[in-house]
Order: structure tokens, then C-alpha cells, then sequence
């Protein structure tokens, strides 16, 4: 009884680490690895934050130019003519091509595709958010949002992992959905190692205040021989 109220104090659950062990044959282990499933939420904790949408200032932009560009060229056209000047040269030639080109004409297929490429561009960035390397954070205030970039996620997390005993060199991935850890410890046992890292870790995570905790998984190894 004692353990389980013990337990339910915690701040949340994890699952047990599958460990790989070493071969039978090698009495060296190389390697230990562990993964998790992300982080509970806790009570109080609000873990449906929504990506950041991305304003897009530079193809707006871009579209916009190129839309003015196009649309001042016309009327400046069509005002010409209707002052009595002739069309531009252009003009005509593109009348003349699109009347008289067949539709299975190459160039015309290949205007097409490109026109639909665009289109189909610039629905996918009406359509989806953007912004992948900012990761919602917990809202603490309802009229303030927040987000952590996933190299400073990153950073911070590295900057823990090296502090355990044993660890040499440690890299961190930050995913939207995956901390990926890959750590070289030159001393002591690896399966302690990784523990101890997955503890940091896991404590860290929660420290950063994302809305949606990512999964953890730590790979730990003995560095390779020289020469």
C-alpha cells in the first residue's frame, strides 16, 4: 500500500524501457537503448495547443508582385488601345498563339502543368500551418501564446544530458512528436547511464512547458577505437 500511494504522487507515468542487451558471446556491452511514450499531461495542463500559423510574407509577396506587375501591364495595354495606339506586340502574339495552338500542343501542356503546379503550391500554403520548428507551449494566460524553437528545445536539452556522469558527447534531435538522444559514455555501466538520462530527460521535458510533451527515446554506446 505504501508503494502505490507513493506512486500516485508522482508527476506522471512512464513505461518501462526495453533494453538491449549484449550478445552472449561479447563481454563488452556496446550499446543501450530505451524508449517512451510521451509524457502524460497533468491535471491542469492544457495539451491542445495548435501549431503557430506562418504569415508567409515572402510568397504573398512574391504573388503579389507578380499580380500587380501582370494586372498594370494590361490595363496600361488596353488603355493604349483605347487611345487609339496599337496593342503591343505581346499581346498579339499571345491571341495569335492561343488561337491557333491545339490544345495537345507541347508547349501548351507544359504552360498547363506549371499553372497547376502553382495552384496546387498555393493551396498547400493556405491550407497548412507551417512554422514546424516552433513547438506550442502550455497557456498559462488566455491572451498570451507561446512557442519554444526546436534548436533552443534542443540546446537545453543537451545542455542537461551532458551533465550526467559518464556521458562524453550527446546529440539531440527535437521532433514535433520524438526527442531522438544519442549519447557516448566513456565510463561507468551504459544501462545506468541511459537511466540516468532518461530521468534527466524526462524531467527536463517537462521543464520546457510543451503542450504536447514528445516521446523520448536514448541511445547510449561506448565510443569507437582509434585508428
Amino acid at each position: 500500500m505504501s508503494e502505490s500511494q507513493g506512486s500516485e504522487g508522482t508527476h506522471g507515468t512512464q513505461r518501462l524501457p526495453v533494453m538491449e542487451k549484449a550478445a552472449a558471446d561479447d563481454p563488452v556491452q556496446a550499446t543501450s537503448a530505451a524508449a517512451y511514450d510521451p509524457l502524460p499531461a497533468l491535471d491542469g495542463e492544457n495539451g491542445d495547443q495548435r501549431r503557430f500559423w506562418s504569415s508567409r510574407r515572402i510568397p504573398a509577396g512574391v504573388v503579389a508582385l507578380l499580380l500587380l506587375a501582370g494586372s498594370g501591364l494590361l490595363l496600361y495595354d488596353v488603355v493604349a488601345v483605347r487611345a487609339g495606339q496599337p496593342a503591343m506586340r505581346w499581346r498579339k502574339t499571345l491571341a495569335r498563339e492561343l488561337a491557333e495552338r491545339p490544345l495537345d500542343d507541347t508547349w501548351v501542356l507544359v504552360g498547363a502543368g506549371v499553372a497547376v503546379a502553382l495552384g496546387v503550391w498555393l493551396l498547400v500554403l493556405a491550407a497548412t500551418p507551417g512554422l514546424r520548428d516552433v513547438l506550442p507551449m502550455r497557456r498559462v494566460h488566455a491572451d498570451v501564446r507561446a512557442g519554444l524553437h526546436r534548436g533552443a528545445a534542443g540546446m537545453a536539452l543537451r545542455d542537461r544530458a551532458i551533465e550526467v556522469a559518464g556521458v562524453q558527447t550527446v546529440q539531440v534531435h527535437v521532433g514535433r512528436k520524438k526527442v531522438d538522444v544519442r549519447a557516448v559514455a566513456h565510463f561507468r555501466d551504459l544501462d545506468e547511464v541511459r537511466a540516468d538520462l532518461d530521468a534527466t530527460l524526462a524531467d527536463a521535458i517537462r521543464g520546457l512547458g510543451l503542450s504536447r510533451p514528445p516521446a523520448l527515446a536514448v541511445h547510449v554506446r561506448r565510443p569507437g577505437r582509434k585508428g
